[in-house]
């Protein structure tokens, strides 16, 4: 979660504001993580990847393809839309069944820290992002993922192989060994930075999702059930108090706990950082080396069914105050892949509004949601309202 609250000045408000922060209270600034023995690899790595786009990489003639997502900027304005930027065939956004929104929440000392990223080839497959950061330079470590991940998984000889699963566990530690280089060189700050990586890839031929996921921007369905509609969680948050997250954190020297308001939170044995209210994320150099922090992806894979109406990948500026359920409801009029983005900002403005009545308008996240409407991304590029 990127959110960093206002600052206030009395102890109260400030605690208010601290309740859901990623990172909480940091003592000093320990030694930095030693140099990774394939650092002079991955140097070479971030070189070539920075050479191409996304696309380029995908390669082939004839294929309709094309990637839109977040440009890092510098806006300060609450709930003011985080620039975009598109690449490949121009095509009617408002057509695609595919709806976007990225929002900056309350806290005037950063930008919107929240990346996005989708990208098509049509009759092939799609790919969906969302990247929430945190920490003070967490904007430009969730742009260095959403940048060089999709390179990395569409490079691989085993993408779209049943070997995908493994290659996605592979390609995110891979992430977490250049994020760690590119601090090194100085390209970003990730010492106490870090991001959530949620991605899913969409298989258009089998028809077939498979998400990758570390930290808590949660990936859910829209199914049809009976008239209604029935909001299903695809992932779980890895939070540190989940059993199987504490242990691991335990073993490894690290500690997790309360702070007092909503959050555990994972520190070093003997040291007061990183404080991260999560268990797993890209980044964060030292709660990975310190305090147990982990880099790899849990992954579902699941064909899509008739029933299974849009796909949901949100920050958790939507999921603080909403159950998936209740994203389902609030989405549900609107029914047509030409009314994606009207869902989208309806979703937002709908957390936007339960942060402020939640938290008493002290504070309020980065808001960021991508809908697929599942039954017609796979018909092209552009689809008509019925």
């Amino acid at each position: 979660m990127g959110c960093s609250g206002s600052k206030a000045n009395d102890t109260k408000m400030e605690n208010a504001s601290r309740r859901r922060l990623s990172v909480g209270h940091v003592d000093g600034t320990p030694d930095e993580a030693t140099t990774d023995a394939g650092q002079e690899e991955n140097r070479g790595l971030i070189t070539a990847l920075d050479s191409e786009s996304v696309l380029q990489m995908v390669g082939g003639d004839g294929d309709r393809k094309f990637s839109i997502g977040s440009e890092t900027d510098q806006g300060k304005t609450s709930f003011a839309a985080k620039s975009i930027a598109q690449l490949g065939d121009k095509v009617d956004t408002a057509n695609l069944g595919m709806g976007f929104t990225c929002r900056k929440g309350l806290k005037p000392e950063s930008p919107n820290q929240d990346s996005w990223m989708i990208m098509k080839v049509d009759g092939n497959f799609a790919l969906y992002g969302v990247f929430d950061g945190h920490g003070k330079q967490g904007h430009d470590v969730s742009q260095f993922v959403k940048e060089n991940l999709p390179k990395l998984i569409i490079k691989d000889p085993r993408f779209k192989t049943p070997e995908m699963p493994q290659m996605l566990k592979d390609s995110f530690k891979k992430m977490q060994g250049l994020i760690t280089t590119a601090d090194r060189m100085k390209k970003l700050s990730a010492q106490l930075s870090g991001t959530t990586c949620t991605v899913c890839v969409h298989d258009l031929v089998l028809n077939k999702l498979t998400v990758a996921h570390v930290a808590d921007s949660t990936c859910c369905l829209s199914s049809t059930e009976g008239s209604g509609y029935k909001g299903i969680a695809l992932t779980r948050d890895h939070k540190p108090d989940l059993p199987d997250e504490r242990a691991r954190i335990e073993k490894n020297g690290g500690r997790v706990v309360f702070d007092g308001y909503s959050n555990h939170r994972v520190y070093a044995k003997n040291g007061r950082y990183p404080g991260l209210n999560m268990s797993r994320c890209l980044g964060d150099l030292l709660g990975h080396t310190d305090a147990g922090c982990s880099c790899e992806p849990e992954i579902l894979e699941r064909d899509v069914s008739p029933n299974d109406h849009i796909l949901m990948l949100c920050s958790d500026g939507v999921w603080e105050f909403m159950s998936p359920q209740e994203a389902a409801d609030i989405i549900a009029p609107y029914k047509e892949p030409t009314q994606a983005t009207t869902a989208a900002d309806k979703l937002a403005k709908n957390a936007w509004d339960r942060w402020i009545k939640e938290e008493g308008g002290a504070v309020v996240d980065d808001i960021t949601a991508v809908l697929i409407y599942l039954q017609h991304v796979g018909k092209g590029s552009e689809v008509k309202a019925a």
